[in-house]
């Protein structure tokens, strides 16, 4: 996925992670707007740029709780056509199933200690930029430990949980088929299984049925 050209909007309080972001994410292309280390800044640089994708912290000042992600939730009502992408070291999940639930595509929630490779970031934040999302399994399995909704959760399988994890980070039915060496019938299956036990209906995006699963979990 081409990266190139992509306008990125930086939100992160630490010095040299926010000047690391800009120098990486440049070298790879991308054209970034802005890189500032607090919340409101971060709302107003967008509302200025307008740029493509968001890269936002969970904690920043004044009180280094949930302002980031606070302004996340805030950025995808007023700014839809702007991809969201929460980078942390934290997984908040009250916060972050708002933020799921307040759209069906362009948002993201990646853990910082558990991004390796630069390009993986970058194609993360292409992804969003498009209307897909990036979330890692973690964030995934937090969240659903966080239902209330964890009597339909328990009926499903390990091989189901797994394939659900897969489908939050954006892969199609036959990229988890490859990841789990089952064929791509059996994907679709343990799909139908998933929807049928959480009594949602299934969708031809992978996008719009992982996110409609979080924000009926969190429901």
């Amino acid at each position: 996925m081409s990266t190139a050209g992509l306008r990125v909007v930086i939100a992160e309080d630490s010095a040299v992670l926010r000047e690391g972001l800009v120098a990486l994410l440049a070298d790879r292309g991308l054209e970034v707007c802005a890189a500032v280390a607090d919340a409101g800044a971060l709302l107003a640089a967008v509302a200025a740029h307008r740029p493509d994708v968001t890269v936002v912290d969970v904690r920043m000042p004044p009180t280094f709780t949930d302002e980031g992600l606070r302004a996340a939730i805030e950025l995808r009502r007023d700014y839809p056509g702007t991809g969201v992408l929460v980078f942390s070291q934290y997984v908040e999940t009250r916060y972050a199933t708002r933020l799921l639930a307040a759209g069906s595509a362009g948002v993201g929630y990646l853990l910082k200690d558990r991004v390796a490779d630069v390009a993986e970031f970058a194609d993360a934040l292409a992804r969003v930029a498009a209307g897909g999302t990036a979330l890692d399994p973690e964030v995934v399995s937090q969240l659903l430990g966080a239902s209330r909704r964890a009597q339909g959760l328990a009926t499903l399988t390990g091989r189901e949980r797994e394939v659900l994890a897969l489908m939050a980070e954006g892969r199609s039915n036959s990229a988890i088929a490859s990841a789990l060496v089952v064929s791509p019938g059996a994907v679709e299956k343990h799909v139908a299984s998933i929807f049928a036990k959480l009594g949602l209906p299934s969708s031809q995006s992978d996008n719009r049925r992982v996110l409609a699963v979080l924000q009926s979990l969190g429901a």
